[in-house]
């Protein structure tokens, strides 16, 4: 039995993408007074849905051996995108950081982690009742 199916990496990688997230969420916060900074978002759910690629409409066919496989994604390749938020506010100072809006993103993305995680505790502990019961 494989330890790590695409489940397991997806709620991995999720976790991993959802700490980078804090981070950033927790930069805009602090830095909110700071003259000219642009407010940083990150985005990894594109980047995710094309490592899960479940269906497979999103995998180029490389059926010839002379294709290169650039479109399957897979999660040893997994690259979020971080950019400046183009939606922000630009207030006298050049600063775009909304820290009520901040605020929010950051309880959203500490839901969501905190789901991710108990997902994870469950398919472990469905591993660890099959392995138990097997015996």
């Amino acid at each position: 039995m494989k330890v790590m199916d695409k489940t397991m990496n997806a709620l991995a990688a999720s976790l991993n993408f959802r700490q980078m997230r804090q981070d950033i969420i927790s930069s805009n916060i602090a830095n909110a007074e700071t003259p000219g900074y642009k407010a940083k978002r990150l985005d990894f759910e594109a980047a995710l849905a094309r490592a899960l690629d479940v269906d497979g409409n999103m995998q180029m066919d490389t059926a010839d051996e002379k294709h290169f496989d650039v479109g399957s994604g897979g999660f040893d390749n997994l690259e979020p995108d971080v950019y400046d938020d183009p939606n922000g506010v630009v207030s006298e100072d050049g600063n775009t950081v909304d820290r009520d809006a901040e605020m929010a993103k950051l309880n959203e993305n500490v839901i969501m982690h905190e789901a991710a995680v108990q997902l994870l505790n469950k398919k472990l502990a469905l591993r660890k009742y099959i392995i138990s019961s097997e015996r």
